[in-house]
């Protein structure tokens, strides 16, 4: 028997809420999000610095890592978050959230930058 999607509540429970949603780059994050674990993104701080601006919002549809270092304040919305990733982010002056507090604050997605 073929599993489809995640097994896990509280990410099918997050998947559904972002496909209800009427902007676009939130129904690519569902999609993204809906990958295996081996599939789904992860993405490493020098990455992050390396293609964000200062004051910008980030989303990763996966897991942020902590190699690299992360010289700008920027605001990072992630499934999950490594510790360390956290701290570095805290240390930058940036914020570390979820998607769904991004969503919530950003129904539209507007001015949101996509990497990974």
């Amino acid at each position: 028997m073929r599993k489809t999607g995640p097994t896990n509540p509280v990410l099918r429970a997050e998947i559904r809420e972002l496909r209800k949603q009427k902007a676009k780059i939130w129904k690519r994050i569902a999609k993204d999000l809906q990958k295996s674990t081996r599939n789904r993104r992860a993405v490493n701080l020098s990455r992050v610095n390396r293609h964000a601006k200062a004051g910008e919002t980030i989303v990763v549809p996966g897991k942020v890592l902590s190699a690299g270092t992360l010289d700008k304040k920027i605001t990072i919305a992630a499934w999950q978050f490594s510790k360390a990733a956290e701290e570095k982010i805290k240390a930058a002056g940036g914020k570390a959230i979820t998607l769904k507090q991004l969503l919530e604050k950003n129904p539209k997605g507007t001015k949101v930058r996509l990497i990974g």
